[in-house]
């Protein structure tokens, strides 16, 4: 049974839907724009708690570092109390076309905090100015790093696990398979939310839940999907790792809606990770949509899938 809160905010993500979103869709800038605004300026309004946690998070609680200067272009979220050398890799969703760690600042502060853990959020590179496998080398860069380094310099890691929505929740398994196959160090675990991992958007659900999702409109996908690949092969294994060999990597949890366009990316990526002799969590939420957990300020629902994602990131 759907919360009171998540009724009211479906009907206003409805609400905000521009007519012609499909056409702005397709064009990276717009859509850019579009996340940073709503980001902004949407996602804090839509409940008054969120507006005062904000207030309470800022100026020092947790700090913001921007560090492009080591590496490239990121954001170090440091929650009150937080042990440094517990370190969270968050890998930003946006189609591989937006996002940003202002974008997603919220979410990741959020996770961070249920972990106990500091958060690197790296800004890769996009599509189709760099397309594949730019945002790839770039997290793979980045989760290097987190072990090397932390937010105030810090040498070494004691623990370092990996993490992403949509776009970011498929990278995140593909740049474990990478690192796997490049020999690189692994994370202790990842999380994936609503993880696009099948870039060709096979999948039933792309198609019965079409109607249904009011965050993600599956006829973007495919238009996203050929600017960050261009001629690349969309079952390529890193870049739709529902392809890929997935033995060898550390446990998973996968959180998924039942109401959105992706959850059949999330029913098959498991079913793959099981097949490989992976230890996989798989949650299926009902009524949930695309990434609903970035709205825990005002879902009873994102706040529990949030707890769930840092225990199981701690554990």
């Amino acid at each position: 049974m759907p919360s009171p809160a998540l009724e009211q905010l479906i009907a206003q993500l409805r609400a905000l839907r521009p007519p012609d979103l499909e056409t702005r869709g397709l064009d990276p800038l717009q859509v850019r724009l579009a996340l940073e605004t709503f980001s902004a300026a949407v996602t804090p309004g839509l409940d008054v708690r969120e507006v005062d946690l904000m207030r309470e998070l800022a100026p020092d609680d947790p700090r913001y570092h921007d560090e492009d200067a080591v590496f490239m272009p990121a954001e170090w979220i440091v929650p009150r109390g937080a042990d440094p050398t517990q370190r969270l890799v968050y890998l930003h969703g946006g189609g591989y076309v937006a996002g940003s760690p202002r974008t997603h600042r919220g979410l990741v502060t959020r996770i961070a905090r249920a972990a106990n853990m500091v958060a690197l959020v790296p800004d890769y590179r996009l599509a189709p100015e760099h397309r594949f496998p730019a945002a790839l080398d770039d997290a793979r860069l980045a989760l290097a790093h987190a072990f090397d380094r932390g937010p105030d310099g810090e040498q070494a890691a004691t623990r370092v696990v990996l993490a992403g929505d949509s776009a970011g929740g498929g990278l995140a398994i593909a740049t474990l398979v990478a690192a796997r196959d490049a020999g690189e160090r692994l994370p202790a675990r990842a999380a994936a939310l609503s993880a696009w991992a099948d870039l060709e958007a096979c999948g039933e659900s792309v198609v019965s839940r079409a109607g249904v999702d009011p965050m993600l409109p599956a006829s973007l996908l495919k238009g996203w999907c050929r600017h960050y690949l261009g001629d690349v092969d969309p079952r390529h294994p890193l870049a739709s790792p529902i392809h890929a060999d997935l033995r060898g990597l550390p446990p998973l949890l996968l959180q998924v809606g039942d109401a959105e366009v992706l959850l059949d990316d999330s029913v098959r990526l498991a079913a793959r990770a099981r097949e490989a002799g992976v230890e996989v969590t798989l949650e299926i939420f009902d009524d949930l949509f695309h990434v609903f957990q970035a709205f825990a300020g005002a879902l009873p629902e994102g706040r529990a899938a949030i707890a769930t994602i840092g225990a199981f990131l701690r554990a």
